[in-house]
């Protein structure tokens, strides 16, 4: 039987309070615990002193029988100092997935297709007139053998 602490919903629609609870990790996340350990309300603010109630001596107990704290209640607990919690580090966290990256890629295919086409169109019209061939005026010597 694996035991955790983890959080239970309660409240109405939209406004979330939760029981901090020990429960078999099979058991519903709202269902069946064996003891509830505390309470956290979410929507006070966090300065709060009821914002998070532990009962601290249970809770060293349940760590000491082996309940697994989830990572949400190893917070409230590494601020109370009855465990520690490790940073965690994501580097990839921010970077963009798989489908983002194609589309990106496509987006930037079409910008530089576009952009080509524009350019070949742009440039006949710049080169007809270098095509065409000046009409040359007489010079002055021309015009005075010319009379």
């Amino acid at each position: 039987m694996a035991l955790r602490i983890r959080l239970a919903r309660g409240g109405a629609k939209k406004r979330p309070f939760y029981r901090i609870v020990v429960a078999e990790n099979t058991a519903p996340r709202d269902g069946r615990f064996v003891e509830k350990v505390g309470t956290y309300n979410p929507l006070l603010p966090k300065d709060h002193p009821e914002r998070v109630t532990l009962k601290v001596e249970r809770i060293r107990h349940w760590l000491s029988v082996g309940a697994q704290p989830t990572d949400r209640v190893l917070r409230f607990l590494d601020a109370e100092g009855l465990a520690k919690r490790e940073a965690r580090n994501n580097p990839q966290k921010a970077q963009p997935g798989e489908k983002a990256l194609a589309r990106k890629a496509e987006k930037e295919e079409k910008a530089r297709a576009a952009a080509e086409a524009e350019a070949e169109e742009a440039a006949p019209a710049e080169e007809a007139p270098a095509e065409e061939t000046p009409v040359e005026e007489p010079s002055a010597e021309e015009e005075a053998k010319e009379s």
